[in-house]
C-alpha cells in the first residue's frame, strides 16, 4: 500500500514539474524537443543613412548687392554665361571691334609726335581702355560661337572712321600740328561710337553690351569735352 501510494505521488509531481522544465528550456533558447541550443537571435539595429552620391561641381554664384552668394549645382548655371541676344547686339560688337582698332592705332602714334601732356595723357587712357574692350568684345562673340569678321563689309563707311589717307596725315604730322589732327580726328572718331552706343541702348537685348554701350557713350563724351578743352576748340 505504501508502495503503490509512492509511485502515485512520484508520478503526480514528475507530471507537475515537466511543464516548468519546458517552460526554462524555452526562454533559456533551448528547444525542448530537440534537445539543442537555438542561437540568440541578433540584436536589433538601426540601417545608417544613405550617403548621397557626390554630385558635380557645384558653381558659387553671388548674389544681389547685399545679398550673400549662394552655392548651387554646376548644372543648373551652365551656359548662364550666354545671355539672350539679338542680331544687333552681333553687329554692334562686329562693327565696335574695328572702330577701336583704328581709336588704338591713332592714339599709338602720340608717344612718339605729341607735344602737348594732356593730349599724350588722352592717348594712354585710350589704350589702356579700348585695349581691354576690344578683348572683352571678342570673348562675346567667342562664346556664342560667332565670327567676328563680316564678310564684304567696307568699315571705312562707319560714322568716325577716319580714311587711310587721313590717318597717313596723322602719321606725318609732328608737335602742335599733330596735336590739333589727333584732336579733331579723335572727336569725330569718339562721336561715331557714341552714336553707335546710344543706338543700341535703344534696340539692344544682351545686358552686358547694354552696360558696355552705356559706359562708351559716358566716357567718350567726358572725353571729348577733355579734347575741346586741350585746344580751346
Amino acid at each position: 500500500m505504501t508502495s503503490r501510494r509512492a509511485r502515485t505521488l512520484a508520478i503526480v509531481t514528475l507530471a507537475l514539474l515537466l511543464p516548468l522544465v519546458a517552460v526554462i528550456w524555452v526562454r533559456s533558447g533551448t528547444d525542448p524537443q530537440a534537445g539543442a541550443r537555438r542561437p540568440a537571435a541578433a540584436p536589433a539595429t538601426t540601417a545608417p543613412a544613405a550617403t548621397p552620391a557626390p554630385t558635380d561641381l557645384t558653381v558659387i554664384v553671388p548674389g544681389r548687392p547685399g545679398e550673400s552668394a549662394a552655392i548651387r549645382p554646376a548644372e543648373e548655371v551652365r551656359g548662364a554665361g550666354a545671355g539672350a541676344h539679338n542680331s544687333m547686339d552681333v553687329w554692334f560688337v562686329r562693327m565696335m571691334i574695328p572702330h577701336h582698332a583704328q581709336a588704338l592705332e591713332m592714339a599709338e602714334l602720340a608717344p612718339e609726335r605729341a607735344t602737348n601732356p594732356s593730349v599724350r595723357a588722352l592717348a594712354d587712357r585710350i589704350r589702356a581702355s579700348q585695349g581691354p574692350e576690344i578683348g572683352m568684345m571678342r570673348g562675346w562673340l567667342q562664346t556664342r560661337g560667332l565670327a567676328a569678321d563680316v564678310e564684304g563689309h567696307d568699315h571705312g563707311t562707319m560714322r568716325g572712321m577716319q580714311s587711310p589717307e587721313a590717318m597717313r596725315q596723322l602719321a606725318a604730322a609732328r608737335g602742335a600740328d599733330f596735336d590739333r589732327l589727333f584732336v579733331r580726328m579723335m572727336t569725330e572718331h569718339h562721336e561715331g561710337a557714341i552714336e553707335m552706343a546710344t543706338n543700341l541702348l535703344k534696340v539692344g537685348a544682351d545686358l552686358t553690351l547694354s552696360e558696355f554701350a552705356n559706359a562708351v557713350a559716358t566716357e567718350q563724351t567726358v572725353e571729348i569735352d577733355r579734347m575741346r578743352d586741350v585746344l580751346g576748340s
